[in-house]
């Protein structure tokens, strides 16, 4: 009678060297930020505690939206929804409007930027532009549109638009003469001479300025829901919690505010690693 061995269980300390380096790695990585935010809720906490406190610790907050953590996903119709119905309402709207901004944006940049005459007539016209903040595009959107949909996306529109056209042009801008000579030389056609040289070459810089409209263009749709109110989205959740004096819901509707406008721009970046070659990122 023979008695079978039996395979030990593998423990942390089996694994490879490399597998135990990279597990270690990323643990080194993530403790600063676990350590800068738990000091972070620490000192709220006890600034919350102080006589004169108006706004509630993380305690609290937790406490009063004990609910809307649990069930992000109920639906009682109208605006009455979850925060995930809500974020997702928002991100439609973002969505369609930074994709017309990315296209229209991309488009006018090359022109822009290949044509000195165009740039010198429009530069001052888009520097006045960019510079006029979401909120004061609201008014004037809902005159013109008449309706909170269109008017919601116009506002998302001319907010993110600018970053987009602006780093394009540059980019196109600074494509090494070379290039161009060498395009000349070779006598490419004027489609190859766009995806083979100017497009690629300008690429970083359309990414710069994507990066940066998609956080501007979530910062857009949050005031310009604030404003438009009798719609499901995460900036009229928060205006409704306002009038309610529901501090806490505010405070939870930032942070989710802030984690999908993290998640956006750690999705773009990871886009830019898959197109980009690593030498030009």
């Amino acid at each position: 009678m023979t008695i079978a061995r039996q395979r030990p269980t593998k423990s942390l300390f089996d694994l490879p060297l490399l597998a135990k380096f990279k597990i270690k790695e990323k643990f080194s990585d993530l403790l600063p930020p676990m350590t800068a935010i738990a000091i972070f809720l620490v000192i709220w906490q006890l600034f919350s505690w102080l006589p004169d406190a108006t706004l509630p610790g993380p305690i609290k907050v937790v406490q009063e939206t004990w609910i809307l953590i649990l069930y992000p996903f109920y639906d009682k119709g109208g605006t009455d929804k979850g925060l995930f119905w809500q974020v997702l309402a928002s991100l439609q709207r973002v969505a369609i409007g930074y994709t017309f901004a990315a296209i229209i944006g991309i488009s006018l940049g090359i022109l822009v930027g290949l044509n000195k005459t165009l740039s010198k007539a429009l530069d001052p016209i888009f520097q006045l532009l960019r510079t006029v903040p979401p909120l004061a595009w609201v008014p004037i959107a809902l005159a013109a549109l008449q309706q909170n949909r269109p008017a919601a996306l116009f506002v998302i529109f001319i907010t993110a638009v600018w970053p987009i056209l602006i780093n394009t042009a540059v980019g196109v801008r600074q494509i090494p003469q070379d290039y161009t000579n060498v395009a000349r030389v070779l006598k490419l056609s004027q489609r190859k001479y766009f995806f083979k040289v100017l497009f690629p070459a300008a690429l970083p810089y359309i990414f710069t300025g994507l990066r940066i409209s998609i956080g501007l263009a979530w910062l857009a749709i949050i005031a310009a829901e604030i404003v438009m109110s009798g719609i499901v989205g995460i900036g009229s959740f928060i205006w409704n919690a306002y009038q309610n004096s529901q501090v806490s819901e505010i405070i939870l509707a930032l942070v989710y505010i802030g984690v999908v406008g993290l998640l956006l721009d750690k999705l773009l970046a990871w886009v830019q690693t898959v197109i980009l070659p690593e030498e030009q990122r």
